[in-house]
């Protein structure tokens, strides 16, 4: 963690600074880069208007006898004024040749040839000026036409060629940084002016033009602002345009990448040994304190093994007051929490070996077994059996026995957990449930009576499934109340907490004789059964094992309960 402190600001401060940097350069870019496109575009529009200003003075008078001389001695003096020009012709109003004086071929005057059919004096007349498309003299120098014609059609037009080699004076005085440069394409990408002339020379070669043409694409692509891409020589550069007013050209201007980014990769690298200046000294330190923790935390690893083995009475001796310390302190504590624990979870468990979950519960709340010991008290004994069951399990498969009994016992389960009752034993099919012992009932009688509704009512909404599958099988359930003998019985490795007296004995008889969906309880029992309950006398009845005729009542709910405390 004090590593990360350490390397992650310093990460985070330098992708900060190279992001905003990077930003900042690119900004400033791209107005240097469009403000020295723009000049160089200014200064070849004032080179070109410069030549045609000049050619509109030899244009300014007719065509008169005897004018020959006059306007070869203006066009000779033009020559020497403007060195771009190698040759000038001058077209009188019908468009005949007049005059021609050249740097490089024969002069001729009064030709009388018509020109007046030709692109430079048809789209002279039309726009007072034209310039035609840039040519290579011997497939080398760039050459233009320029026309310019007159302000009256008696005047005439001038055309001339001009050597585009002399704009290499004004892209060679372009420098962007300190080796940042300006090219010239005309409109089909070709380069009329480059710093290196000899490119220029090489006239329409498409090796030199492709790569430019394709970054003059790009730049326009994007809006005219200033793109990364490659020059001619395949370098990469950040560039901008700019075009030339009244031509079809373009000023490309563009400046290394590594020279143009040069201030954010030394910030870069100042930020990389910054950082790795933090990172070495926080490795150090990170180490040393490593290294100081580590025999602490060897004992808290150690002592967590103990414990996760269950040895609780295991301690962790870390003696400091600092976190480990009070960490090593809480483990300890925990430790023997744990230990308490498992002591508890180790009686429970052993107290359910030979008790019902209920009577280990109580048990456990009361921390006395004490409760186990035999007492007199008024209890209701239930007893819950299936009718049918010994032939059911006789002719069908195990696995399904099982599986109606297994049905059986969770709904009987739900509901004596439901209503506080004690489950005392089940045996086969049957079952004995016990209600004011050991848990005490504020109502046992009112309780045993909803509770063996509510057995019923579970049991016989199975015993629908039971039957449309073909089991011939029903419940009866018996339940009476009185004084019983309640406590733990058995021996020292196996205990059992039940009842003993006449009225578990009554209850087992009532069972036996219940019929499928009847309930038959004693007169003390039936003498609690409230208002939602139904309680029809069956008179006195011999039960098997009781020498006595008893009276017999049979219980069932009364339509929809009317009692507020009814189930």
């Amino acid at each position: 963690m004090l590593f990360t402190a350490v390397v992650v600001p310093l990460v985070a401060n330098g992708a900060t600074e190279a992001w905003f940097g990077y930003r900042d350069q690119r900004a400033q870019l791209d107005e240097l880069l469009g403000v020295e496109a723009r000049a160089a575009s200014s200064r070849i529009q004032s080179f070109i208007d410069g030549i045609r200003d000049q050619l509109g003075w030899v244009v300014q008078l007719p065509w008169t006898p005897g004018a020959e001389e006059r306007q070869r001695l203006d066009a000779l003096r033009l020559l020497r004024q403007v060195p771009a020009i190698v040759s000038l012709t001058l077209m009188d109003g019908e468009g005949r040749e007049r005059l021609h004086v050249s740097r490089v071929g024969l002069n001729r005057s009064g030709s009388g040839i018509d020109r007046s059919g030709e692109a430079a004096v048809v789209g002279a007349r039309a726009a007072r000026r034209w310039y035609g498309p840039v040519t290579y003299f011997r497939g080398s120098e760039p050459f233009m036409t320029i026309a310019v014609a007159g302000n009256r059609a008696a005047v005439g037009v001038a055309v001339a060629e001009i050597n585009l080699k002399l704009i290499w004076d004004v892209i060679s005085a372009i420098r962007v940084g300190r080796s940042g440069q300006a090219v010239v394409l005309d409109g089909p990408g070709r380069v009329i002016a480059h710093p290196d002339i000899s490119l220029v020379l090489r006239g329409d070669d498409e090796a030199v033009s492709r790569p430019l043409s394709r970054l003059r694409d790009v730049i326009r692509a994007e809006g005219g602002g200033s793109v990364i891409g490659r020059d001619g020589s395949g370098a990469a550069v950040i560039a901008a345009l700019a075009p030339v007013p009244g031509v079809d050209w373009t000023v490309i201007v563009s400046q290394p990448l590594s020279e143009a980014f040069g201030p954010i990769y030394d910030a870069l690298w100042r930020t990389l040994a910054l950082l790795l200046l933090g990172t070495a000294f926080a490795g150090v330190l990170a180490i040393w304190l490593a290294r100081r923790m580590t025999g602490p935390i060897r004992l808290l690893e150690q002592g967590t093994e103990q414990i996760g083995a269950g040895r609780f009475e295991h301690r962790i001796a870390i003696g400091s007051a600092d976190e480990l310390g009070r960490l090593a302190a809480r483990f300890n504590t925990m430790a023997g929490e744990l230990a308490l624990a498992r002591d508890r979870q180790e009686r429970i468990a052993r107290l359910r070996r030979f008790l019902a979950p209920e009577v280990a519960e109580l048990v456990d709340r009361t921390g006395d077994d004490s409760v186990l010991e035999g007492r007199r008290l008024e209890v209701a004994v239930i007893f819950g059996d299936l009718r049918g069951f010994t032939g059911f399990s006789a002719r069908t498969p195990p696995e399904e026995v099982l599986h109606v009994l297994d049905a059986y016992f969770a709904v009987l389960g739900r509901a004596i957990t439901a209503h506080g009752a004690t489950l005392i034993s089940f045996s086969g099919d049957g079952l004995m449930v016990l209600v004011n012992a050991p848990v005490p009932r504020p109502d046992p009688g009112r309780t045993a009576l909803a509770l063996a509704l509510a057995m019923q009512e579970a049991v016989q909404a199975l015993v629908v499934e039971w039957r449309a599958r073909g089991y011939a099988i029903g419940f009866g359930v018996g339940a009476a109340m009185g004084t019983a003998t309640v406590g733990r019985i058995g021996y020292e490795s196996r205990f059992d907490y039940t009842a003993i007296g006449p009225v578990v004995n009554l209850a087992a008889r009532l069972c036996a004789a219940a019929e499928d969906r009847q309930i038959l309880v004693d007169a003390a029992l039936a003498g609690e059964a409230p208002a939602w309950a139904e309680v029809t006398p069956l008179g006195e009845k011999p039960l098997k094992g009781l020498t006595d005729r008893i009276p017999v009542f049979a219980v069932a709910r009364r339509g929809p309960a009317t009692d507020p405390g009814a189930p």
